[in-house]
């Protein structure tokens, strides 16, 4: 009996920020260990069994860079590569319209995670088929306080505090039914689960790591690179 399950799911590797918040680099170009942010992001998709295609949506004057990268990492589920909107919400709807018609779910990862774990990929697809729509995360650390005009308002029970990741993975059907919500409202929102939340769906917190951090000051480079050279000595003893 054959096992194999055939790949039924379109990742969008949303990269149309503006890098406003890494003093005008782009953080998708920028080296990282050896090969780019953007690099380390196509190949974590691309090791994931269920992953059936990537489409990049990020700027016109990164086309040709995401390409390269492409082909220098040896990634084969490359499909498409297209111009990201005004806003997040835009950017990951002009990736769904080039998604393949055969495919039963949509993963959603920023391009600026490029540290994330393909079995944590994987566990966020397994979940997704139970719920309709899953996220990666993990539990906050720290006391987390509300704050109104400089002043504490309330303190929320930290057990129930997660910190959102991604992939965002979701039954595509129930991901177009959001999208035609929104639209149709005048709503955008800067996470994907909201626009599933929003027509009452389920999606389950599927436990990730605190590597899978998303690189967007300076700083964050500076831990991604540590966590890369720290994984890699791993992999080798």
């Amino acid at each position: 009996m054959n096992d194999v399950k055939t790949p039924d799911t379109s990742a969008i590797l949303v990269c149309a920020g503006n890098a406003s918040r890494m003093g005008g680099i782009d953080k998708i170009a920028m080296a990282l260990g050896a090969s780019s942010v953007v690099g380390h992001s196509m190949t974590a998709l691309e090791a994931c069994p269920d992953i059936a295609e990537i489409i990049v949506v990020t700027r016109p004057d990164l086309f040709e860079t995401v390409r390269e990268t492409a082909a220098a990492c040896g990634i084969t589920k490359l499909r498409e590569i297209c111009a990201g909107g005004a806003t997040r919400q835009e950017s990951v709807i002009a990736g769904l319209r080039l998604t393949d018609k055969s495919t039963q779910y949509i993963a959603i990862h920023d391009g600026a995670r490029p540290l994330v774990d393909p079995a944590h990929i994987a566990a966020c697809i397994r979940d997704a088929r139970v719920f309709g729509g899953a996220t990666l995360g993990v539990p906050v650390k720290d006391t987390i306080k509300v704050v109104d005009d400089g002043l504490i308002v309330d303190t929320p029970q930290r057990a129930t505090l997660w910190i959102t990741q991604t992939p965002q993975v979701f039954r595509k059907r129930l991901y177009y039914e959001a999208v035609d919500f929104t639209l149709e409202h005048g709503l955008d929102f800067t996470d994907d689960c909201q626009l599933v939340e929003a027509i009452g769906g389920k999606v389950y917190m599927t436990r990730g790591d605190y590597t899978n951090i998303k690189i967007t000051t300076p700083e964050d480079k500076a831990v991604a690179e540590a966590l890369l050279a720290a994984r890699e000595k791993e992999a080798q003893s």
